[in-house]
């Protein structure tokens, strides 16, 4: 039985992680893995229990984030390109140029969450106005309004959420640690929308 040979799928299920944790794990030479002729990756049960046994936390708690980060990234862009994004009214309003500006805007949301997670929130007032004015300033010069400006903010905020909650549940994080996460979202994107809606009233004031 433990010769038995296992999928990557089936050994996140052994161990109780993401399979995106796994993949990251095998590329960086942290779990004990093979390759098939075809270039897929398999597993020794005996050799994953036993590494498992030995140093399974330590190397869980240092990779993991980054696997499930990678993860919450591959959902977002696959929420956008789904359709969800063309259904969007002010998004209907811009031309192609400006459609691809927009479709950066996640990125540039999900390094600054990243850059907040991981200072600790000792940058979060700069980097919020950062992102709070870049979302304003791109608003004004494709002439949308302030509650389309917010609405498109609020598009790629959620859709973030979203897919940081997708991926940490099927990663079954403790609840308290998802908690902490969800709240801090929240309190830096709230800031960001701050941050917008105040900018994009100086910038029309100053062009009065």
């Amino acid at each position: 039985m433990t010769d038995e040979w296992l999928s990557l799928s089936d050994t996140a299920k052994l161990l109780g992680v993401h399979p995106s944790t796994i993949r990251l794990w095998s590329d960086k030479g942290a779990i004990p893995v093979h390759k098939t002729q075809g270039g897929h990756r398999s597993y020794k049960r005996g050799e994953i229990l036993l590494w498992a046994e030995s140093n399974s936390k330590s190397k869980k708690e240092t990779i993991e984030p980054e696997g499930m980060m990678n993860e919450v990234v591959k959902n977002v862009r696959m929420q956008i390109s789904e359709g969800r994004l063309q259904e969007e009214a002010w998004y209907q309003k811009l031309d192609e140029d400006a459609r691809a500006q927009y479709r950066m805007s996640a990125r540039s949301l999900f390094q600054g969450l990243m850059t907040y997670t991981a200072t600790n929130g000792e940058e979060a007032a700069s980097e919020a106005y950062a992102i709070g004015y870049e979302y304003a300033s791109r608003a004004r010069r494709y002439n949308l309004s302030y509650v389309d400006a917010a609405r498109a903010f609020l598009f790629f905020r959620d859709t973030l959420v979203e897919s940081v909650i997708k991926v940490y549940s099927e990663a079954n994080v403790p609840t308290r640690r998802a908690t902490d996460i969800y709240s801090r979202m929240h309190t830096f994107t709230d800031e960001i929308l701050i941050s917008l809606l105040d900018t994009y009233r100086k910038l029309e004031n100053a062009n009065q």
